[in-house]
């Protein structure tokens, strides 16, 4: 299973934001928008829901092979070598799902250093320094719909995290990767019949800005996007999650401009090794593969720049 790479052009709508205060983040209101402005091309990298053959062909930019690895090239583009901070921005009607919000921030909290994220040590920038086995959840607010409830768009999701910057909701960070997490009662167009999540990049207040899309997938749809009815957590959708924010991660910090790690086909490391779990055991009523912190997850293997190459759950 893989992930595609397509180039969506949207129209971006120039949103007022009101900071409004709530225990423990900030958070922004919906404001009508008072004029359309063209949007520049949004380059997103997907990974397609179970059962779908990844279909695009090239990351964003085909280069020649820089670095010859294992399975999978550096074609000289940036990477994100230094420590990584993650941030999250809740969109949507997260308040009566506190439980949710705790699994899947549990797992950012705890990811790194662990030997499943020590993964990303296998690969290196363009003179050969690896990444690192460091990673933070540096930070999160709340967004209430700013951009509406329905079949947003990419350029709207460009727009949750510009206005959480801009506001200074969150702090512009060219080391972040800024998750846009949508709860269940918001559509994207494309999540659940084409995707379970991608990311991109922009140029946001003069800096690069790394930024990912991952959906609440309960629902009818839910096994479009999770591997399990059953959770370790007592929620499969919040599990889900973990999991496409793991392979959304792991391919941001070594392809964040989808010019640097990728194969032959454009697959990156995690389109390499998606919806693959490798050894599971029981936890509860379900199936894991990995305890970080108090908790156990289910969560796709990543592809191991190696020895060959091979999907692995970590490395020393």
């Amino acid at each position: 299973m893989y992930h595609t790479t397509k180039r969506l052009i949207g129209a971006c709508l120039l949103i007022g934001v009101a900071a409004l205060a709530a225990p423990g983040f900030t958070q922004a209101s919906p404001m009508a928008p008072v004029r359309a402005i063209p949007a520049r091309p949004i380059p997103v990298h997907t990974m397609p829901v179970r059962g779908q053959a990844r279909t695009g062909g090239m990351p964003i930019v085909a280069r020649r092979v820089k670095i010859h690895g294992n399975g999978i090239d550096h074609h000289g583009g940036q990477v994100m070598p230094n420590k990584v901070h993650t941030y999250v921005i809740w969109y949507g009607n997260w308040a009566q799902t506190p439980a949710k919000q705790s699994i899947i921030t549990d797992f950012l909290g705890a990811l790194a250093p662990s030997p499943y994220y020590a993964i990303n040590t296998s690969y290196t920038n363009g003179i050969g320094r690896p990444l690192l086995n460091v990673a933070t959840l540096a930070g999160q607010t709340v967004d209430n719909y700013s951009q509406g409830a329905s079949n947003l768009s990419d350029a709207a999701i460009k727009a949750v995290v510009a206005s959480a910057i801009t506001s200074g909701r969150l702090p512009k960070d060219a080391s972040g990767v800024y998750f846009v997490l949508t709860s269940s009662d918001v559509t994207k167009t494309g999540f659940l019949t084409n995707y379970c999540g991608w990311h991109s990049f922009a140029a946001i207040r003069g800096t690069s800005i790394k930024f990912a899309f991952v959906g609440d997938p309960s629902g009818p749809s839910l096994t479009n996007c999770a591997s399990q009815t059953v959770s370790p957590n007592g929620d499969a959708a919040a599990d889900a999650m973990v999991s496409i924010i793991a392979h959304e991660l792991e391919e941001t910090v070594t392809d964040p401009q989808l010019d640097a790690w990728f194969d032959s086909t454009g697959a990156e490391n995690g389109d390499k090794c998606a919806w693959s779990f490798g050894a599971t055991y029981i936890a509860g009523a379900a199936l894991a593969n990995v305890h970080l912190g108090a908790r156990d997850y289910l969560v796709q293997q990543n592809w191991l720049n190696a020895a060959g190459g091979s999907c692995s759950l970590g490395a020393s």
